[in-house]
């Protein structure tokens, strides 16, 4: 059966087909959910493993974000002209071979390639997950549908650390990539066969390869200056300003393409630009802590990954519950409030984690720091989506939330590269307690300090929505890293007075 955007699509969430896309779904999304929530877990045994130097293992979390927040606009745009089945099974089995590479890898090189390869996979198969759910749904089961899909992605999400954890406790850093074949085993086959295949017969012209690339190698060469800065290498010059010339070279072919990956037209809203600028700061402060506490609390603390993974859990637990009350919250009070609390809530946590060093007790000196977090994650994410979604015309919510998606990411990826080298982390910091929780209580500060410049953004360019503007239906939140994606067809529906849409 096809569905395209030209026939109502008719699956009912009760029917067998309906059950079979949604365990589709879940699975694929779940293979790059795990990835994000895991790896940092493992780093620092990767790196005694591989003998990795501190900027081997950053390029093992940034080689997959370059590519993914490069391509993956380019990514749901393959979806929609040639198949979102075909495209979301493409990028199952690219990820899971990427994720075999990984798992195989010799030496830090080829995983830091396999990482890469990784991230193109999930530009294909993130995007598609939810376009798959949104474009097969009837538009009565969809909201439903789509609040399943992120329900239990955040239990995913939730068990991801503490796997990961045990994981590379037992059975090795290795199994947090292999992994994803068993699960690639499920979701293809059940993919091929039950999942209706869907396209937009709108979707015409050429795709802005170009555009993606120039992206991804602006992200790539930034993020190669930052980390290799501190060498003093004088390649380190020239691949900034290579970097910035592929930046202004990637604004130049936007303006003048005739179908651009990312529209200058759509930053012509004052409100997008502002939660985009906000979405940067919160984000590479979301980034940079994640990748820094997993290694704090194994490093300096002596926790082991398995407990390291475990401690982490409050923060998307927390999330899982009451995202949702969150974005109903601020549909009845405005934006405005939550998106200024919630980094300050979150920035005050990060010196809270100033307490966690060599020998720190969990509940009393990590555990405080991870609930206020997870309390400002609460009152900040599932605001942030809805806000992005209502500051542009409905027909460009999807874009729109991919553009805040790719933000996010590309955000989180500068950070990692960025934070080691302001606070003065050397190369084989991370084998040293007292030189990494020295560089450590440098780097949380700048962390809150980057929250602060977002909750003052927010404040002062902020404003509430008018009636009657987009709503996403995804009202769950489990993945903190990033923010979920809106279906770039969820169009039935999508005209809902502030308040009135259900959360999911």
């Amino acid at each position: 059966m096809a569905v395209t955007a030209q026939h109502t699509p008719a699956v009912r969430i009760s029917t067998p087909t309906g059950r079979w896309i949604l365990l589709t779904t879940v699975l694929g999304s779940s293979m790059a959910l795990l990835d994000s929530t895991v790896v940092n877990v493992a780093l620092p045994r990767i790196g005694r493993d591989l003998d990795a130097s501190l900027a081997a293992l950053q390029w093992t979390v940034n080689a997959y974000l370059v590519t993914l927040a490069g391509l993956i606009l380019l990514g749901g745009a393959l979806g929609d002209r040639y198949g979102r089945r075909r495209i979301f099974v493409l990028g199952v089995v690219w990820f899971t071979t990427a994720s075999l590479l990984c798992g195989l890898a010799p030496n830090p090189a080829v995983l830091i390639a396999a990482r890469a390869l990784q991230g193109v996979g999930g530009a294909l198969l993130t995007p598609g997950s939810l376009a798959l759910i949104q474009a097969s749904f009837h538009p009565d089961d969809r909201s439903r549908a789509v609040g399943l899909w992120s329900g239990f992605g955040g239990i995913g999400a939730a068990v991801g650390p503490f796997l990961g954890g045990w994981l590379v406790t037992g059975p090795g850093w290795r199994w947090v990539f292999l992994l994803n074949i068993p699960l690639a085993l499920v979701c293809v086959p059940v993919a091929v066969r039950h999942v209706p295949e869907s396209s937009d017969p709108a979707a015409h012209g050429r795709f802005d390869v170009l555009g993606a690339a120039l992206g991804a190698l602006s992200l790539a060469l930034v993020t190669y200056a930052l980390i290799e800065a501190r060498t003093g290498s004088p390649a380190v010059p020239l691949t900034a300003t290579a970097g910035v010339l592929a930046a202004v070279a990637f604004v130049w072919v936007e303006k003048h393409r005739r179908d651009p990956m990312m529209p200058p037209a759509i930053f012509a809203s004052r409100q997008f630009t502002a939660v985009n600028a906000v979405t940067l700061c919160v984000y590479a402060a979301f980034g940079g802590f994640f990748f820094l506490t997993a290694l704090q609390l194994q490093v300096v603390a002596g926790y082991s990954p398995l407990a390291a993974g475990t401690a982490l859990l409050p923060t998307t637990v927390l999330m899982l519950l009451f995202s949702a009350r969150s974005g109903a919250l601020a549909d009845r009070i405005g934006p405005r409030l939550p998106l200024t609390a919630g980094p300050l809530l979150c920035a005050a946590a990060m010196l809270l984690m100033l307490r966690v060093g060599s020998g720190a007790d969990y509940l009393t000196d990590v555990l405080p720091a991870l609930l206020v977090m997870g309390v400002g994650m609460v009152v900040l994410v599932a605001p942030l989506t809805a806000t992005v979604l209502a500051s542009v015309d409905t027909s460009r919510a999807g874009l729109a939330s991919g553009i805040n998606n790719a933000a996010a990411r590309a955000a989180g990826l500068i950070a990692v590269a960025a934070l080691p080298l302001l606070s003065g982390m050397g190369p084989e910091a991370y084998r040293s307690a007292t030189a990494f929780d020295a560089a450590f209580r440098r780097a949380m500060p700048i962390c809150a300090a980057v929250l602060v410049v977002g909750a003052v953004l927010a404040f002062t360019t902020v404003r509430r929505p008018p009636p009657g503007c987009r709503h996403p239906e995804c009202r769950t939140h489990g993945w903190v890293t990033a923010p979920p994606l809106e279906g770039r067809r969820a169009r039935d529906g999508a005209l809902r007075a502030p308040g009135t849409h259900p959360a999911d």
